[in-house]
């Protein structure tokens, strides 16, 4: 068997098995074997339904029978009920709230449950137990699935005499992602076929052997053997980290060669003056952090030099971002260009909505108003120029050829605007600087579209607020040197976050009441934009930007005028409606997360979140940051509908975890910490945005490892270095060109 052989021909498959393996977009030998297991169930977790005990969190394999739906006698609680055995007995399960799991399980599938057994009126039963199918996995005697060697082969049968007590330590079986038509059992079944065949015998390994000595990795074959059959728990872990490294390594690759790529380019060479830098912060209300200067400082550096600088500039809401921005900018269009005792270097500044464009423009105006230049802005909705020359001292709205016009002849410096920028009829004539605003919300295509316009490319400062780990910035921003603003300007407030349960809204309300007849505003986030089909069984109970603006209308805030934002809204009702909470005409803002990448309200200065365990703890934090931008006290409340004290069963306790983690939005310094805490607590996968990016589960854990990531950037800088079209490692060259095409970096 090759790698390269069809799965349809090398296996007897039915038509359900051939679409399910479609649907995984499984189909050579090649792509089973990179189909890795998700977890290993391990047998020793079992315990069988006669020695369970009341009070017990456990788990239990068998076989599913007399499910049936009803509603609670007293209370009419939706539920579903059923029985599950296995060769020492049988037990009661009961799902509340849950009746829709009766409709996902049936009746004579094997399954895994794992819940609190609970004593009941008529006997002990099963409470809300987690399953997990396991589709047509009868264990008998035939069946190798347990089987590993030196160990002994374990059926039904078998397991139910082995006496009470003895541990199945290393008695596992892969779990596989599956879909309609294919298990996990046939999974297993196919690779071993693979293997047995000694497919993996002449396979080539990728990674350059010094580096898999460097780092202990196993070679491709032993890696593929050990990650689908491993023989303990240690062969696994080596698999996994062997892979997850590889990932990251081949993102590293990729980013490196597009930096050394860029590089190549000549740019124009920015000029350092001290004294002129220190006269353009004083024009500032606001003293400088030493986190600015420091940016300030690296930023100039990288421009003073022959190629173009590439950086990413990150930093929590309010930290300052712009400021280092337009000081950039100051010392760009300060300059003339090569061979020039006339006209200006080119600044352009991307932003992703109309709003926040104009906002940059307006301040731009105030920074730049003593100076003898234009500054342009252009959107979708139109075109401005400052100054006016019936104005001086204010903007006129001009046509879009006619600025065009102009900046391509070089006599707008500064032209500010939205992806409009990107456009072909948009060109300069000394492009020197491109500011890329929330750089997560441009594509990287939309991002070379822009700095490649001219024969020199400008130098690129990419900017974000979005808080993500070192080791995540440092892979999918690999192509770009890092700054830090990881402190706040002086005299900035501390948002006062509190955490609200259920019993504590109606006095919250009250508090918030107190500040909107201040004349504050309020942004409301919901998890939502609409009600949940109340018939659909799979509906969950959260809170919709749309039913809680028409709520808190009827109920609680009367007299304000509310309006509603979200993604399904047209572009331009979009912006309507956020212009009119800016000029405080809404005085609550009932929103989705589409607010994260938001604009300057300096009078809201109150949030509430709803269904603040949906969200990441970074994203909390993003969030919380619409109402950093006043001088006034502002005020975060976390709605959360767990219980501040849960009970021992295992989903009040994951409740009493998150409220755990919700508390440190109360005690971290940064956006930074909090995205490192939440990686840590949520895992790698559960990491808000990662899916985004292309990058596996499995990629994913290597983010969590910070030495990894800095030795697979390593790696990747020097191989560069060295040989940047990876001439001498053609299979290596072929695997990250490979990997390229699945991230995206979006």
């Amino acid at each position: 068997m090759e790698l390269h052989d069809k799965l349809e021909i090398k296996f007897r498959l039915d038509e359900n098995q051939k679409k399910a393996l479609r649907r995984l977009k499984l189909f050579s030998v090649s792509d089973l074997l990179f189909h890795f297991p998700v977890r290993y169930s391990d047998m020793s977790e079992v315990k069988r339904i006669a020695e369970v005990m009341p009070g017990d969190m456990a788990t239990v394999y068998g076989k599913i029978s007399k499910l049936k739906l009803r509603k609670s006698f007293r209370s009419k609680i939706p539920m579903a009920e059923g029985e599950v055995e296995d060769l020492s007995g049988k037990i009661k399960i009961i799902w509340f709230n849950q009746a829709y799991l009766a409709k996902m399980i049936h009746n004579g599938e094997n399954v895994k449950l794992t819940g609190k057994i609970t004593q009941g009126k008529s006997g002990i039963y099963l409470a809300n137990p987690e399953f997990e199918k396991m589709p047509n996995m009868s264990i008998d005697a035939h069946d190798t699935l347990f089987s590993r060697e030196n160990c002994q082969r374990v059926s039904l049968t078998s397991l139910s005499k082995i006496p009470f007590g003895t541990t199945l330590e290393g008695l596992s079986y892969p779990v596989y992602t599956e879909t309609r038509g294919i298990t996990s059992k046939w999974f297993y079944h196919a690779i071993e076929k693979i293997l047995k065949e000694k497919t993996l015998d002449n396979i080539s390994d990728y990674v350059p052997t010094e580096i898999l000595k460097k780092y202990n990795l196993p070679t491709l074959k032993t890696a593929l053997i050990w990650i689908h059959k491993p023989k303990n728990k240690k062969d696994t872990e080596s698999a996994r980290k062997r892979f997850a490294f590889e990932e990251v390594f081949c993102i590293q690759l990729e980013r490196q060669h597009d930096k050394f790529e860029y590089r190549k380019n000549k740019s124009f060479q920015i000029n350092r003056e001290e004294k002129e830098v220190e006269e353009f912060l004083q024009r500032f209300p606001f003293e400088p952090t030493t986190a600015q200067k420091k940016s300030i400082e690296t930023i100039l550096g990288d421009m003073s030099k022959s190629f173009p600088m590439s950086r990413l500039l990150e930093g929590d809401v309010g930290s300052g971002k712009t400021a280092v921005a337009a000081t950039a900018s100051y010392m760009t269009v300060k300059q003339r260009p090569n061979g020039q005792n006339f006209g200006n270097l080119q600044v352009v500044y991307m932003a992703p909505t109309e709003i926040l464009a104009t906002q940059h423009f307006e301040s731009f105006i105030q920074y730049f108003r003593h100076l003898p230049i234009n500054i342009g802005l252009i959107t979708g909705s139109g075109c401005r120029k400052f100054p006016s020359k019936i104005n001086p001292d204010g903007w006129t709205t001009i046509s879009r050829a006619q600025l065009l016009k102009w900046v391509a002849n070089g006599e707008i410096p500064i032209l500010i605007g939205t992806h409009a920028l990107i456009q072909k009829t948009v060109k300069f004539k000394n492009l020197a600087l491109v500011v890329i605003d929330e750089q997560h919300r441009f594509g990287t295509a939309q991002r070379r579209k822009l700095v490649r316009k001219d024969n020199i490319a400008p130098h690129l400062l990419s900017m974000t607020a979005t808080p993500i780990p070192r080791t995540l910035a440092l892979t999918i921003y690999g192509d770009l040197d890092l700054s830090l603003l990881d402190e706040m300007p002086a005299g900035r407030k501390q948002i006062i976050t509190e955490i609200i349960p259920p019993n504590k809204r109606a006095s919250t309300y009250e508090e918030i009441k107190k500040e909107l007849e201040k004349g504050r505003q309020l942004y409301v986030i919901c998890p939502r934009i609409f009600e949940p089909d109340p018939e659909k069984e799979m509906a969950l109970d959260v809170k919709s930007a749309v039913a809680e603006a028409k709520r808190l209308k009827k109920e609680i805030f009367p007299e304000y005028e509310i309006g509603v934002l979200h993604s399904q809204m047209s572009k331009e009702k979009k912006e309507e409606v956020m212009q009119e909470f800016i000029e405080n005409k809404i005085n609550i803002l009932c929103a989705t997360s589409v607010v994260e990448v938001g604009v300057n309200v300096p009078n809201a200065t109150l949030i509430i979140i709803e269904g603040a365990e949906r969200f990441g703890l970074a994203q909390l934090h993003q969030l919380r940051g619409r109402v950093i931008r006043s001088t006034d006290q502002a005020y975060c409340f976390i709605f959360v509908t767990a219980k501040s004290r849960p009970s021992s069963a295992k989903t009040t306790d994951r409740q009493g975890k998150t409220i755990a983690r919700l508390k440190a939005l109360k005690t971290a310094k940064s956006g930074f910490e909090l995205a490192e805490l939440d990686l840590n607590l949520r895992g790698a996968g559960e990491l808000g945005g990662t899916k985004q990016w292309g990058i596996t589960d499995l990629g994913m854990e290597a983010i969590k490892n910070i030495k990894m990531v800095e030795a697979a950037r390593t790696e990747a800088i020097r191989l560069i270095e060295e040989d940047p079209e990876l001439l001498e490692y053609p299979l290596l060259k072929q695997k990250t060109r490979e990997k390229a095409g699945e991230f995206h970096f979006e």
